[in-house]
Parts: C-alpha cells; structure tokens; sequence
C-alpha cells in the first residue's frame, strides 16, 4: 500500500524501546495474552493513580484506540475492552499512523485538552514497551486565570443558598468558601475523618494521592451540626457527610446540579458558578486578607507552589482594577 511505502522512513528514524518491531517489553511478555483493560488498571493503581485520574485516563486513550486506519472497521466498546496485550500492541503501534489520525480528529479542541489526551496516550504507548514519536508535540496552553466570582455575585450565591429549600445548599456553599476543598474530596469527606471541636477535618488521599488538614470557622461548625439530624432522618448507611435525599451518597454531578440551581436563583449564568469557582475565591480570599502563598499552597492541596502562584495575578488584576476606578473617580 502507499500508505506502507509512506511509513517506513518513519520506521527506521523512530528508535523503539525494545527491538526492531511492536514487542512488548519483558515486564508484560507473560501477559500478552491476558486481557489489556484490566492489566493496564492495575498499573495505574500501582503508580498512585487516584480514581479521577484513572477514569481520566481510560476516557482520555478510548479515541485513540477506537480511531481506524483506512480499511478498518470503526472498534466497538465491547471490541476495545475485549482486546489482549499483544493485539493491543499492534493496534497501537506508534509507527502505524494512527497517532497521526487521532491527532487530526482533535485539530478544533482545546490545548488544555488535547494535552491531557496526549499525556494518557503517550502513557499507554510507554507502557506497551514503544517509544513516542518525536515530532508529536503538545500544543502550548493559553494562559488563563482560575474563574471567581465578583464580591456582588458570590453575596447574591451565599443568598441564595441560605434562602434555599435544600438543607444542602447553605451547607455546601459554606464548606466550599471555608475550606477550598476540591469537589470529589468534599463528596468523600466522612463523618469520621471530622473533628468539630478541633475545627478541622483530615482529607485522605486527595488529587495526588496526598492526605491534608483543612480547617473550620464557627460558622461551618454551626452548619454542620444543623445538618446532621437531616442527615440522620436520610436513612444513611454510609459514613460520608454529604447524603442526598433517597440516601445515598452525593456524587459530583449532583453537587452541580445544586450550583445551577443556585445560580438560577442568584440570576448569574449557570456557567459562572461550579464548585471549583468557589474554591478558587477561597483562595483568592485569603491572599486578599493577607495569607501567604505557602499557607495557600498547604490548605489548597496543591503539589507545587507554581499551581498556587497564579493567584497572584488575580490580585494583581483585582488591584489595577481598584486603581482604575479610583483615578476615574477623582477625574470626575
């Protein structure tokens, strides 16, 4: 084929990890008949890999092995995960072409996107034994800042919430403002991991598998306490906090489903409000009050302190904007 005789100088520039050919490395040669889905799960939870990155990273690779090469048939779900190792491997030789086809299909997304694809793509390849080709590279992330409320809408939110007939919503908003927590740490936070006369609670395995103390004001104390008969008349069988109305635990989705609401009733876009959004005015509260980035860094959670450093340019905007207005005011 064309398509052949086109691939082959590509072949022989490509340096592979093991060997002339798409073989697996001596870790999985033993294993090449096993089914990949489940081997390929099991690395992951040996690398640390949280459940949010694990999911993130079977959705971010199933494109790239569904995507066929002319004369391929379009791969079932039951096809893709029904695969062994070695098919696996010859499917997703690097030297195939059908990198370069699934890049293609991604042209109109987002860098931030593409990147995070791109890093469970080369993940597997790395783990199949196969070196990644050289001249895929990552597109570069515009730079954006975190999205935060201004100090109208965050009061129209906090309003909102009290006024609401959810005995969940005040208490959300509140933790969400008071501790920064991120959305799938505040769903697993249990009952036993909250101490309220210490004022604190302990996050296990967070993002990066790393466990933190966040803290309480009085006010998230008093909300809690009023929670917990609701709660209690839930019929809950779980140890978690958050519970929803027929008793189960509260998932992330369902916690959005309470911020649009919640923006609804505030009258901001659905879009403006997420439980990420408040936890980015957390932050942005406590370096407008005085907080030190490392302080940030350590109730945030954050692995770097570069991560934590970009709110720095939200007050730095926050401040131009206060000298705007000042200086248009005295010119009137």
């Amino acid at each position: 084929m064309e398509m052949g005789k086109r691939s082959r100088p590509r072949i022989r520039q490509q340096a592979r990890l093991y060997g002339d050919g798409p073989e697996l490395p001596p870790r999985l040669t033993h294993l090449a008949g096993q089914p990949w889905l489940d081997a390929y799960r099991m690395q992951l939870r040996s690398e640390g890999k949280s459940a949010n990155t694990l999911k993130s990273y079977l959705s971010g690779i199933r494109k790239f092995i569904e995507t066929p090469l002319p004369g391929e048939n379009i791969l079932s779900e039951a096809q893709r995960e029904g695969m062994i190792i070695s098919q696996l491997l010859e499917r997703l030789d690097p030297h195939n072409g059908r990198i370069d086809n699934w890049m293609l299909s991604m042209v109109d997304l987002a860098a931030s996107t593409i990147n995070a694809r791109l890093a469970s793509a080369a993940h597997i390849v790395n783990w199949l034994g196969q070196r990644w080709p050289d001249h895929l590279t990552r597109p570069r992330n515009s730079k954006r800042l975190p999205r935060t409320l201004t100090k109208r809408e965050l009061s129209s939110v906090i309003e909102a919430a009290s006024c609401s007939e959810d005995p969940l919503a005040s208490l959300v908003v509140t933790i969400l403002l008071e501790t920064g927590l991120r959305v799938s740490e505040l769903c697993d936070l249990s009952l036993g991991n909250i101490d309220l006369e210490d004022r604190s609670a302990m996050v296990h395995a967070g993002k990066g598998d790393k466990d933190r103390m966040v803290l309480f004001t009085e006010r998230t104390v008093e909300k809690i306490l009023a929670w917990l008969p609701v709660r209690e008349s839930r019929g809950a069988e779980s140890d978690k906090l958050l519970i929803s109305q027929n008793g189960d635990n509260l998932q992330s989705r369902g916690l959005q489903r309470l911020m649009d609401k919640l923006a609804d009733s505030a009258e901001i876009p659905r879009g403006r409000l997420s439980p990420h959004v408040l936890r980015h005015n957390f932050a942005t509260g406590l370096l407008e009050r005085g907080a030190d980035l490392v302080s940030i860094q350590r109730l945030l959670g954050h692995a770097s302190i570069a991560t934590t450093r970009v709110y720095l340019e939200i007050s730095d905007q926050t401040l131009r904007e206060v000298y705007r207005r000042a200086q248009s005011s005295s010119e009137d």
